[in-house]
């Protein structure tokens, strides 16, 4: 189908983007000044306006990353730049042609990534389906890695100032651009879900903790959180110390230095920090948010266990293997015997031997990858649960669905699957090869069940009369499969090996 163009009017000037199926889009909005030059470390400016209408018909640039991690098909990658601090709109086309009549929940976007790579030009994420469901869905690029997630701000001098929890301050602006804008294109600022998956699911939880957040978002999702990604500031700036170091710079020029990098070279740096992380601080990585700052006053976690989280609605939840992509492809979890013996060195004897009791069969190789993604994504989420669950409503859910096809591979339900069924993707070509024709059935009725509830979320702050909240007398769990159904406290085994134990400890 032809596209036709359309235009919107925002607070720096006009945009314009193209309808098409039944939705308009508009791609690569900016949302900040692009932090180059002196602006490089800084806390994200407010755009300056354009005169004229500006282009908005196709994704520009990601952030600096690995070059294999911006491949968008065949062939293609996205080019990158620090230039990045855009996003994107895709609303439902109204009978007229342009913008709904409104207003219409708004569903933001946080993509993954382990906060040193992704954008929000990957094809998966591309919102038309939910679009069309009813929503206003807008997507949103971030800095990452050393130019983002890592924070530099103990290098600052008075000369050259850098601080810190840049990505978190960059979500915030983005935040506060679909307050003032949103609904020009037919959506409701008083009725915004943030939602993302593993490091932007880790970032929708740190949000809740942001004192700068506060009444930017009514409810949020994240689907498989990531732990070992947080630090506090004294670690932050030892960490940051090694880095400066690694360049080959000394402390009283590392500010310089950092500021007259080229990011490829900032990239290459921090991967080879990323790569060794396994062995040298296994269940964690060098990226991620800082507590203990103005920013960030309390991990995440205890912020919301203390009650200073934002109380709203929370949806927080895990897969059922995983573990499984990272065993084959992403090689950034203690997945072998040694490794997690290291993970757990610190530990008193009695508290490794429980864990290690909830996982039969331990050191087989299985066993192993259901320990290391327990650890890594499902001790999260059931803390979360847990801690959020005290102040405000939490619903807690374990997504178990995967086609044969997906079981026959050995991936199962692994990491971002439930993504397949949130962006409605096996109604398109890729996931009809995925279902084949006896899987198809199935993975629609999963897709429209898990839409329908996130859709119910983001309009009521409560994904469907069936699905309890989580209290920590019967820990409700909405298991998402062939035949989804509630079930309580199922894995009480682990959940209890792991109470107590943390990456700071180990």
């Amino acid at each position: 189908m032809p596209k036709r163009t359309v235009r919107a009017t925002v607070n720096t000037g006009i945009v314009e983007g193209f309808t098409r199926n039944g939705v308009s889009s508009w791609r690569s909005i900016p949302y900040a000044r692009p932090p180059l030059g002196r602006l490089r470390f800084r806390a994200p400016r407010p755009v300056e306006p354009w005169p004229a209408v500006r282009y908005c018909h196709g994704f520009a640039y990601c952030a600096p990353q690995e070059k294999k991690y911006t491949l968008l098909g065949v062939g293609k990658f996205q080019p990158m730049s620090e230039d990045c601090l855009t996003l994107n709109v895709v609303a439902p086309e109204s009978p007229d042609g342009g913008p709904p009549d409104g207003p219409l929940p708004v569903m933001v976007f946080i993509h993954g990534g382990a906060y040193f790579a992704g954008s929000s030009a990957t094809p998966l994420y591309n919102g038309e389906s939910m679009a069309r469901r009813g929503c206003v869905f807008v997507s949103v690029n971030y800095r990452l890695g050393a130019l983002g997630c890592v924070d530099f701000s103990a290098l600052s001098t008075p000369r050259t100032k850098i601080e810190g929890n840049l990505f978190l301050r960059d979500l915030v602006m983005a935040l506060r651009w679909v307050r003032d804008n949103i609904a020009v294109f037919g959506g409701d600022p008083d009725n915004v879900t943030i939602f993302g998956e593993s490091a932007g699911a880790h970032a929708v939880a740190t949000l809740l903790a942001v004192p700068a957040a506060k009444g930017l978002f009514a409810r949020a999702i994240s689907e498989s959180p990531a732990s070992g990604l947080v630090r506090p500031s004294d670690e932050a700036a030892e960490f940051a110390a090694r880095f400066i170091e690694s360049l080959g710079a000394r402390r009283d020029d590392a500010a310089d230095v950092l500021m007259a990098a080229r990011p490829a070279e900032l990239v290459d740096k921090l991967m080879q920090f990323v790569n060794r992380s396994p062995e040298d601080m296994p269940g964690a990585l060098p990226v991620g948010p800082t507590f203990g700052t103005d920013y960030l006053p309390l991990d995440p976690i205890a912020a919301m266990r203390a009650g200073k989280a934002h109380r709203i609605p929370l949806i927080v939840g895990t897969n059922a293997d995983e573990g499984r992509l990272f065993a084959r492809l992403l090689k950034l979890l203690p997945l072998t015997e040694p490794l997690i013996e290291r993970l757990l060195a610190h530990t008193d004897s009695a508290d490794r031997e429980r864990i290690t009791a909830a996982y039969p069969g331990y050191p087989n190789p299985a066993a192993c990858v259901e320990l290391a993604a327990d650890c890594a994504f499902a001790t999260a989420a059931w803390q979360i649960a847990e801690a959020h669950g005290r102040h405000a409503s939490a619903y807690l859910y374990r997504f178990d669905y995967a086609p044969r096809a997906m079981r026959w591979s050995g991936l199962g339900a692994t990491h971002g699957t439930e993504l397949l069924a949130v962006f409605d993707t096996y109604r398109s070509r890729f996931g009809s090869v995925l279902t084949c024709a006896a899987d198809r059935r199935s993975a629609l009725h999963v897709s429209d069940d898990v839409q329908a509830r996130w859709r119910a979320f983001s309009q009521t702050g409560v994904p469907g009369e069936d699905w309890p909240a989580h209290t920590e007398t019967d820990r409700a769990v909405m298991v998402f499969d062939r035949r989804s159904r509630i079930e309580y406290d199922p894995h009480a085994h682990r959940r209890l090996a792991w109470d107590g134990f943390s990456r700071a400890s180990a």
